[in-house]
């Protein structure tokens, strides 16, 4: 079994039974863009991460960045300096607006409606191509890494959670539901796709984020974390106290890709 076999084979456990989505009010798979607003502001606040400063090193002056999944803008965004043009591609029209209405002015910002690698022929040659926190919603993640590959000139930077971003919610599924949720797939068996794929060698940088991958101290992060359950709103406050008894500066171990582009 190949690399992309086990990648697949994992992800495809992390399908939710019936009998719970049929009780859900409201659909657990919506992303807030509020939320993802709120990270890209913050990023171009706060230090460069690894994931910013290995794609600043491979882009020259005035260069072209794509960014894959770009949600509103938290990995290409603070590149903005350097950048003469950011193309930002993400399914979601909402993302793409808080982008457009964040982005910098000294940088020309066009976006790409669409999923990748569809949306591929209508997305030109670029410097560095950027994909952050991406690669667990991709069960062929093979053809969205020749896809990214093939239109990174100089170097392709792919940034992911060490683990399934949702499986810090496993102990909840089993409180409320009393669902045991899978603990694979992980980066490990990403980077191995990645190798498997693009046939180049693969630098991997380890690294830990401050920012939690949700704040049990905020609202907006209770009600995301109640829908992404299934739960109905009168769990709210239950759903909270479990969330508090956490350590809410919890730090999230993530992992940066890097390999040379082909375009």
């Amino acid at each position: 079994m190949t690399a992309q076999d086990r990648w697949a084979a994992a992800l495809s456990s992390w399908a939710l039974p019936q009998e719970i989505l049929a009780q859900a009010h409201e659909s657990p798979w919506r992303l807030p863009p509020e939320a993802f607003a709120a990270a890209a502001r913050a990023a171009l606040e706060l230090p460069p991460t690894p994931t910013h400063e290995r794609a600043l090193e491979a882009l020259p002056a005035s260069g072209v960045v794509v960014d894959v999944g770009a949600g509103a803008g938290a990995a290409s965004l603070p590149l903005a300096a350097r950048a003469s043009r950011i193309v930002a591609v993400d399914q979601s029209s909402e993302m793409l607006r808080e982008l457009l209405a964040i982005a910098p002015r000294s940088v020309v910002v066009t976006t790409v409606e669409g999923t990748w690698p569809e949306v591929r022929p209508k997305v030109e040659a670029a410097d560095v191509v950027v994909c952050a926190n991406v690669a667990y919603n991709v069960p062929a993640l093979d053809a969205f890494v020749t896809a990214l590959t093939d239109t990174a000139r100089a170097q392709v930077v792919m940034e992911l959670t060490s683990s399934h971003p949702q499986q810090p919610l496993n102990w909840l599924w089993q409180h409320f539901w009393g669902l045991r949720r899978p603990e694979v797939p992980t980066a490990e068996t990403a980077v191995k796709v990645v190798q498997e794929t693009v046939g180049v060698e693969v630098e991997v940088i380890r690294w830990r984020s401050r920012r939690p991958r949700f704040d049990p101290r905020d609202p907006q992060a209770i009600a995301w974390v109640r829908q992404r359950l299934c739960l109905p709103e009168a769990r709210t406050d239950e759903l909270a106290q479990l969330l508090r008894s956490r350590d809410p500066n919890q730090e999230t171990e993530m992992v940066t890709l890097v390999w040379r582009g082909r375009a």
